[in-house]
């Protein structure tokens, strides 16, 4: 493994993804933050939601408190006043008067909400991964994969209501949980896109539920990876309505009739919308097996990768698990079938962007600090931006260094980064 020195940071040639309207100190002072997360998008997204600065935000201004809802995910062990005394010299670069209690900053955070983090998101989370970034192509396609976390919050009376309360074995838990859905880029671990929700079993609050605005959002030369539990005939479509490539597992429930087999041991089918039975699916099947244009509506051809892993579990038991893979890739010369179920495993790329997320940069078993469900979806918005900001620090310094991303140490990025926010002197 390569931690990620400061001269690799300093030296890495990386720019703002969008030039800052402001002068270059507000970037420096704030470091990776405002790198990624530029001064002039923070305040086009505050003007949209509607929440710019009243006469009583003459210390504590909107654009501020968007930056100290990602310092309060860059530093989860630190109470608000020790966040925000380390921000002190930001608000001197700007020649704004700083002197903030836990209660002004509380009540600073409730009247931005979280729509002005939401749109900043939707904003700068792009992909950072350039061609040469190792890991980053499959053919033509940026590769990228879909998957849930979820987030333990207080147990308040507010929170309940809107998320519910878990039950254990003993009784009711003593934390809420939030859910988020993201896309994110398989080389650098950076969110793109994001939903966010309940985390009960409640109408609404799984995670296909949560992904379904996501699937229309894809571009043209992404390729999705997905894992069976995204899986449904509509969710199908809109995402392969996007442009994208596509490369889902299935369950084993799926019919897939086999309607041309190719050389590589993959084979033409088809999915058809459930709500076609009987003779009305009989027709679809015969259509497709003619290899006639079909209704999109009602049913899609897909090239089937199917393929076993032995002893997944570690019991050295000797038992396989049956992999089925569907994609909107119908010929092999765009890949080959071994090639896709290789590519299947990057899939667990996102489970390390988590698990940097959760682990390292929240904190393993800690919740979160908020007690309304609206400061709930803030602080939440505020890790995906402070975890899209180092990604992409990482991602691009590797690019340079002409190395794979993995093998920059996040834990150690993390640590300087912490050290150097506030630091004039650092240069992403």
């Amino acid at each position: 493994m390569f931690g990620l020195t400061m001269a690799m940071i300093g030296g890495c040639g990386v720019v703002c993804p969008r030039p800052a309207a402001r002068p270059c100190r507000d970037q420096l002072s704030l470091g990776v933050l405002a790198s990624y997360v530029p001064r002039d998008v923070v305040d086009e997204a505050v003007e949209q939601a509607g929440k710019a600065a009243r006469r009583s935000d003459v210390e504590l201004t909107p654009g501020f408190v968007v930056y100290f809802v990602m310092a309060l995910a860059l530093f989860a062990d630190d109470d608000y006043e020790e966040v925000a005394l380390r921000m002190a010299g930001v608000l001197a670069d700007w020649g704004e008067g700083f002197d903030p209690s836990s209660g002004g900053l509380s009540r600073a955070r409730k009247r931005l909400g979280p729509r002005p983090l939401e749109l900043v998101f939707s904003q700068v989370a792009r992909p950072v991964a350039e061609e040469d970034t190792v890991g980053a192509f499959f053919g033509r396609w940026r590769v990228v994969s879909i998957d849930g976390l979820t987030f333990d919050a207080e147990a308040s009376m507010e929170n309940i209501a809107v998320f519910g309360q878990p039950g254990t074995a003993a009784g009711e838990a003593s934390v809420t949980q939030v859910r988020g859905v993201t896309i994110s880029e398989c080389a650098s671990h950076a969110p793109l896109l994001a939903a966010l929700g309940p985390a009960g079993s409640g109408k609404g609050s799984g995670e296909r539920t949560l992904a379904r605005p996501l699937l229309g959002q894809l571009d043209s030369d992404w390729i999705l990876l997905a894992d069976r539990g995204f899986y449904g005939f509509a969710d199908w479509c809109a995402a392969d309505d996007s442009g994208a490539a596509l490369l889902w597992r299935v369950g084993a429930d799926l019919r897939l009739p086999v309607l041309r087999p190719f050389d590589d041991g993959s084979y033409l089918s088809v999915v058809i919308d459930p709500k076609a039975r009987g003779r009305a699916r009989e027709t679809l099947l015969a259509t497709a097996a003619e290899g006639l244009p079909l209704d999109r509506a009602r049913a899609r051809h897909v090239r089937v990768v199917e393929y076993d892993i032995p002893d997944r579990d570690g019991s050295g038991s000797g038992s396989q698990e049956l992999f089925a893979l569907i994609t909107n890739v119908l010929g092999p010369a765009d890949g080959q079938a071994t090639a896709l179920a290789a590519l299947y495993a990057w899939r667990w790329e996102h489970e390390t962007g988590n698990q940097q997320l959760k682990t390292y940069l929240r904190g393993p078993g800690k919740i979160l600090r908020s007690r309304l469900p609206e400061l709930v979806y803030q602080e939440v918005w505020g890790y995906l931006l402070t975890h899209y900001a180092l990604a992409a620090l990482i991602c691009r310094a590797a690019t340079a260094a002409g190395i794979d991303p993995d093998r920059v140490r996040y834990k150690r990025t993390l640590r300087i980064v912490r050290r150097r926010v506030a630091d004039p002197s650092f240069s992403p």
